[in-house]
């Protein structure tokens, strides 16, 4: 069986592949993020995970406003970032995890959950820019992928109750797994911005501060608000907290511990956080 090691969770704002490509780490706007990845790059080198199971959200490169899947599962050898209008490099492809991705999908389908299988998929910033943060420099990404892609942009939106139970059918699928793998579960997004409207610059740190200080512990803690409300607290687009929860269902409903925090305001309008989990 499959063991999984901990889970790593991260903003993905195109401006972090900026700041990155520009050298401008230790900026003093962008040192206090930045400084909060020595310790995802210790645990890391620690762990050294085989697999990475990625919770994130498409931004146009392969869903847009005319066909938008709930939940939708990678299933290539390979998956390429390709340009999105952000000025920002073209990252290196990841290889797929094709025989581990059919496993999880057939799991989930028999698990009730009505998913679109993609053979053919390309990841955005929302997946590139968090493996850039965890493992910079590198020739090429040390661990293989299963991207999982979710709606958090044109409603109706699936239910935090739903993206956590996702989670959890993904565990049980990794639990009947066969192989040997070291796996990472990874959720990128957020946490609370909004980029338009009215409140196009709300951040909501006590949301904020309530979401990081219970998803190791009482996940079902953010299911509780509707996805309207969820709105409401987090912003239009900081309910991309929904691929944290997600992830954090991945995790197994056995008890973990937060190892690593980070959380730093504002970067591009958004509120940046990281966090380490791993099984207590």
């Amino acid at each position: 069986m499959a063991e999984i090691v901990g889970a790593y969770f991260t903003s993905h704002v195109p401006a972090i592949g900026g700041a990155i490509h520009k050298g401008l780490q230790q900026e003093p706007y962008w040192k206090p993020f930045f400084d909060g990845f020595h310790k995802v790059h210790e645990w890391l080198a620690q762990v050294k995970p085989d697999v990475a199971i990625v919770f994130n959200n498409d931004h146009g490169l392969n869903f847009f406003l005319d066909k938008m899947p709930t939940f939708a599962v990678g299933a290539a050898a390979e998956y390429h970032n390709a340009d999105e209008g952000w000025g920002l490099p073209i990252y290196k492809p990841f290889a797929g995890h094709t025989e581990l991705s059919w496993h999880i999908i057939n799991s989930l389908v028999e698990d009730e959950f009505d998913i679109t299988t993609c053979q053919k998929m390309l990841v955005d910033h929302a997946l590139s820019i968090p493996f850039e943060l965890a493992w910079p420099d590198v020739e090429a990404w040390p661990v293989k992928i299963v991207p999982f892609a979710i709606n958090t942009v044109q409603h109706p939106l699936p239910s935090a109750k739903r993206c956590l139970a996702l989670g959890q059918a993904v565990n049980r699928a990794l639990q009947s797994w066969t192989g040997d793998e070291r796996i990472v579960i990874i959720g990128t997004g957020g946490l609370s911005h909004q980029l338009d409207g009215e409140r196009a610059g709300f951040i909501n740190r006590d949301y904020d501060t309530f979401c990081m200080d219970n998803l190791s512990v009482d996940p079902a803690a953010l299911t509780k608000d509707s996805i309207h409300e969820m709105v409401r607290k987090a912003g239009t687009q900081g309910v991309e907290v929904l691929n944290w929860i997600a992830a954090r269902g991945a995790l197994g409903q056995a008890p973990v511990q937060e190892i690593h925090r980070n959380y730093h305001i504002p970067i591009s309008n958004t509120a940046a956080a990281t966090m380490l989990m791993e099984p207590a």
